[in-house]
């Protein structure tokens, strides 16, 4: 399928590796020229060679912290006119509610929540003017099933479910549409150190832990970052315009629920 993108223009944040990586490279497979950011330059830079060598197109890395202003500006400099943004940060650490601080709560809102909402806010109107766009978050299936360990994520990235809601009905007409892919077990660093923490405090090992998160799955294994990608890429496409305000569940059929 030709899903109508090429020669677009592209921000993927957070792709350095991950989830974020799996977008840009398969949106460069569709011939999009991708700008990607993340905050280590040694794997940012690697990345954007790599993609580029594979797809044969440019690949533009920009090394920011998003969660800032200067950030922002360094990105949206870089690429000032994106057809297609992917919000994609890294969630917040596990732990109790009790140990979290109010520093805690302001540092997952600016990442999770605030963040993606200014990087909307900085390219939304061109491509209402332009009458085309495509705004993907990545979020999380926590945000429909929330983990008590995870609630600092939780709440930010469910703050941001709620803005989009009401924004995304605001520019369909505009031929702009705003979903989020809400992401469940994939094999990423991101799990590696949940699951890690999981087995630290049940006392089992690693090993013993992915094994039982792969038996909770009624697909019985982990995501792979490829087809997280495809997804992520087809929400891009002209195919997909039909579809906005929507949160895409993506998760071997762990959650257990009909809405």
């Amino acid at each position: 399928m030709d899903l109508g993108i090429k020669e677009k223009r592209a921000i993927v944040c957070g792709a350095s590796k991950g989830l974020g990586r799996a977008c840009a490279e398969a949106l460069a497979h569709e011939g999009v020229r991708v700008t990607i950011t993340a905050r280590t330059r040694d794997t940012l830079e690697a990345a954007a060679r790599e993609i580029a060598a594979e797809a044969g197109v440019p690949v533009i890395p920009v090394v920011a912290d998003i969660t800032t202003p200067s950030g922002r500006a360094a990105l949206l400099e870089a690429c000032a006119e994106p057809d297609i943004l992917v919000n994609n940060t890294g969630g917040e650490p596990p732990g109790e509610f009790r140990e979290w601080t109010h520093e805690d709560w302001i540092g997952a809102l600016e990442a999770n929540m605030l963040a993606p909402i200014e990087l909307i806010k900085g390219t939304i109107d061109g491509m209402i003017a332009r009458r085309f766009g495509r705004i993907i978050n990545i979020t999380s299936s926590t945000v429909k099933a929330p983990i008590q360990i995870l609630g600092l994520t939780n709440g930010a990235r469910s703050g941001l479910t709620g803005f989009i809601a009401g924004l995304a009905r605001d520019v369909a007409a505009y031929g702009v549409t705003i979903n989020n892919i809400l992401p469940g077990a994939f094999d990423t660093g991101r799990l590696h150190t949940v699951l890690g923490a999981a087995a630290q405090r049940a006392g089992h090992t690693f090993e013993e832990q992915v094994e039982s998160r792969k038996q909770s799955i009624p697909a019985r294994r982990l995501g792979t970052s490829e087809e997280f990608g495809a997804l992520c890429a087809f929400m891009c496409s002209v195919h997909s315009g039909y579809m906005t305000g929507q949160n895409l569940l993506i998760d071997g059929g762990a959650y257990p629920g009909t809405l």
